[in-house]
């Protein structure tokens, strides 16, 4: 903003040029009445951009002294300064420059880091991410869900005032911001709610009085878009959410524009590590809320994943796994004390010489000795046909295996018990495999990746695996292992080219790759995954049993 105005300046100090000024100017009777044209030309053009019409039209007849006049000329450009580039230059770096070259003054301003610091009264967007946008407004921040608005009430004292109120400014800035972490995706940010944030004058709030007060900053973010899919919840919302809030040790509000019940249900557990207040629901919640700073937007990384070269105190992935293993495992300590207490109750209602219970404490502790092996099963696309043969082979091997058949209303506290316990997780590309999150690092990771699905197989799971110290290791199939294989000709670039079919476009691999298709494992080929898997998972059980005795 600042560089625009500094642009239009240098356009009318260069046409004013031609134009004499000398009526404008006050002889004060000395004799020296040939200043420097090129600054008085430049005065004028300042005074033309940031003065009240009638300031131009009214010639002045008057014989006040040139001392009055400079200072008026002085508070005019002072005042431009802080109404119109309140984010490139302070008061003091403006005048320290005003004789510089128009190259160190445009320097400056481009090469000021965006957002690196911020006054009262001020909003600060940073849109130079091509993943979101992010705002911070800082002051009298309070909220207007009627009008889909925020303000920032702006004290403008002294000359400030004066100026904006000669040219009856109500806004004294407005941006405009969608909350969601697809910035790239017109289709779905076009779904997504649009947020005015507004600076005006602080003596227009007497009419916009404040229903609740609150002392901590506010995290505006959208729960739209593809909300729905796990995937997205957690690497759209869940880790932004953890990256843009996390330095505020829960000392802040999260205020949630297309707000469901169920996602609060959901992640609920999370929301509490994050923060010691109750969410706010934007659009329902009509009351008018006032908070000290707010940032609009969440920051976003990469897929799945913290880069600690951006955080604070160099937080990572493991940091974020931190978070949810303090948010569940309150509810997991409460499930296993639930099953102990129904396991009790069986034996005592059990006659003493009953088989099946006389030997509980003893199959827990051997089944305890073996590597587990949790499945994520699918049910539609991209199922295992012969997922039955899988369990059989994995128990031979020597695992424990236990099948997960998530679904939108699956409780997460329970799957993530199932995988923080495993050694290693076996699944089908898709949404299902972020559950990978909820693995210990140092944990095996087996990514089964079907006909046309490598580069997001890698991109969106193998790559954020590793970086969650994961041992990753991608199974893809062959043609022969792909149910595509009994529907398309041997030659057809469907089985022979996916990636040509790729580049056709999204619905091509949607509809061909990712809908239509299932997978029949070759039992034998696999196998070798699963006995890399197992002896890795042996040689670490025994390590940490050796740490655990010394």
């Amino acid at each position: 903003m600042g560089r625009y105005y500094y642009q239009r300046y240098l356009k009318l100090k260069k046409a004013m040029q031609q134009i004499p000024f000398r009526e404008h100017f006050v002889n004060d009777g000395d004799g020296d009445d040939d200043d420097d044209e090129e600054s008085r030309a430049g005065a004028a053009a300042l005074v033309f951009v940031c003065a009240p019409p009638s300031y131009h039209n009214k010639r002045s007849s008057s014989t006040t002294s040139r001392t009055k006049l400079l200072s008026l000329l002085l508070l005019s450009l002072l005042s431009c300064t802080f109404i119109l580039t309140p984010h490139a230059l302070s008061l003091f770096s403006f005048a320290d420059s005003f004789g510089a070259e128009d190259e160190g003054l445009v320097a400056a301003d481009v090469n000021a880091p965006l957002c690196s610091s911020i006054s009262n009264g001020t909003i600060c967007c940073d849109r130079s991410g091509i993943r979101t946008d992010v705002c911070i407004m800082k002051g009298d921040v309070r909220t207007n869900s009627a009008s889909s608005s925020i303000f920032l009430y702006k004290n403008t004292n002294g000359f400030i005032n004066y100026v904006s109120s000669m040219v009856e400014e109500k806004e004294l800035q407005h941006e405009k911001i969608r909350p969601y972490t697809r910035k790239w995706e017109t289709s779905v940010m076009d779904t997504i709610d649009e947020l005015d944030l507004v600076v005006k004058k602080e003596n227009e709030t007497a009419n916009h009085h404040c229903d609740v007060v609150h002392d901590v900053p506010a995290v505006f973010f959208s729960t739209g878009g593809y909300t729905g899919n796990v995937y997205h919840e957690f690497n759209d919302g869940i880790l932004p959410l953890y990256i843009t809030s996390q330095h505020l040790k829960k000392k802040v509000v999260f205020v949630i524009l297309e707000y469901h019940n169920w996602w609060i249900m959901k992640y609920g557990d999370i929301l509490s590590r994050l923060s010691d207040y109750p969410p706010i629901d934007f659009s329902g919640d009509k009351r008018t809320h006032c908070f000290p700073e707010a940032i609009v937007g969440l920051r976003i990384h990469d897929e799945l994943t913290v880069d600690p070269s951006l955080m604070r105190g160099n937080k990572n992935a493991i940091d974020f796994r931190n978070v949810l293993d303090q948010a569940y495992w309150p509810r997991i300590r409460g499930l296993i004390q639930d099953e102990e207490r129904e396991a009790r109750e069986k034996l005592s209602l059990s006659p003493s010489s009953d088989p099946s219970f006389k030997n509980v404490k003893e199959v827990q502790g051997d089944q305890s000795k073996k590597p587990k092996l949790v499945i994520l099963s699918r049910n539609g696309s991209r199922a295992i046909t012969n997922e039955n043969s899988l369990v059989k082979m994995a128990e031979d091997i020597g695992f424990q295996v236990q099948v997960v058949r998530p679904d939108r209303t699956s409780e997460l506290a329970k799957i993530y018990r199932a995988l923080n316990s495993s050694d290693v997780m076996v699944g089908v590309h898709g949404a299902a495999m972020t559950h990978f999150l909820f693995m210990k690092p140092g944990s095996v990771f087996i990514q089964v990746i079907p006909l046309g699905t490598d580069w997001a197989a890698e991109t969106y799971y193998g790559e954020p695996a590793r970086k969650l110290g994961l041992k990753y290791i991608g199974y893809t199939i062959l043609p022969r292992e792909s149910s595509l294989y009994d529907q398309y000709d041997k030659n057809d670039p469907v089985l022979r080219d996916p990636s040509s079919v790729n580049e056709k476009g999204w619905q091509y691999t949607k509809t061909i790759y990712l809908d239509g298709q299932n997978v029949r494992l070759n039992l034998r080929r696999f196998q070798k995954r699963l006995v890399r898997a197992y002896d890795y998972s042996i040689n670490r059980i025994s390590q940490n049993c050796h740490h655990q005795s010394q």
